[in-house]
């Protein structure tokens, strides 16, 4: 018989295992495989992100040098000719000075599985495909645009889209939504790692349909998670557009909310 205290330490264990992030090699460089004058990959969408990320993980160790709630990033690549170029890969990754832990190569079938295997809890890509297969596999996807190259790269920046999205709550639907709130948990627990000024995390909060019941729905759904919001704005009805300009978050997610 276990008793309640060690399950309690299991589970706080299980909680601070590192945050998998996989990115694929076409968010990380320039499409068409551009190279510089060193045959080096020139930085694409994502290197914002990864920075952030970087960043992140570089304030949570100055913290606590035995922190283990940290990004584990894994880069994807499933271009054949990148392949053949894998020296290269690392060698671009290591003269930009961005930290992946491992190197997945596969081709279009099965890097879904190696997502799966190695139990990734984001995946970033800028392919709508791909990004699809994920969320119906239960691995939250976020689609990366233009916008998130010019975005921060010493804060990361999450929004949350606090309108209900998800009708279904069976099959992928209820996949996506678990595995959003498993990551926006663990999230807001790094988030809590700080203090309210100078977080390298910052978390805001939208709705854009309804009043400030809206907003106090998703503000109480966000906390049941663990998740505190530095920001919140109630748009009613108003464009998303200019609070996204303003706040330059690195992705937006959603999911985790569900309809009534």
């Amino acid at each position: 018989m276990v008793s309640t205290d060690q399950k309690t330490d299991v589970k706080e264990k299980e909680a601070d295992c590192p945050v998998v992030v996989a990115v694929t090699s076409h968010a990380v460089f320039e499409s068409g495989g551009a190279q510089d004058p060193d045959g080096l990959y020139v930085g694409g969408i994502a290197f914002p992100l990864l920075q952030a990320l970087q960043k992140v993980n570089e304030r949570l160790l100055k913290e606590n040098p035995a922190e283990s709630l940290l990004f584990d990033v894994i880069l994807i690549t499933t271009e054949s000719q990148q392949q053949q170029q894998s020296s290269r890969i690392t060698e671009s990754i290591r003269h930009h000075g961005l930290k992946v832990s491992r190197f997945c190569f596969s081709n279009e079938e099965d890097f879904m599985e190696n997502l799966l295997n190695n139990n990734v809890h984001l995946f970033l890509t800028t392919n709508r495909n791909e990004a699809l297969q994920g969320s119906q596999k239960g691995v939250l996807s976020v689609l990366l645009d233009e916008h998130t190259a010019s975005c921060p790269t010493e804060q990361l920046r999450v929004l949350f889209c606090g309108d209900a999205v998800v009708q279904s709550e069976a099959g992928p639907a209820l996949a996506s939504k678990q595995a959003a709130q498993s990551f926006s948990a663990q999230i807001g627990k790094m988030r809590g790692r700080f203090g309210p000024f100078d977080s390298p995390i910052s978390i805001a909060l939208v709705t854009s349909r309804g009043g400030r019941e809206s907003c106090g729905d998703a503000l109480r759904t966000l906390r049941s998670l663990g998740v505190n919001a530095d920001e919140a704005y109630c748009l009613a009805g108003a464009p998303r557009g200019p609070i996204k300009r303003l706040l330059q978050p690195h992705f937006l997610l959603s999911e985790c909310f569900s309809s009534n």
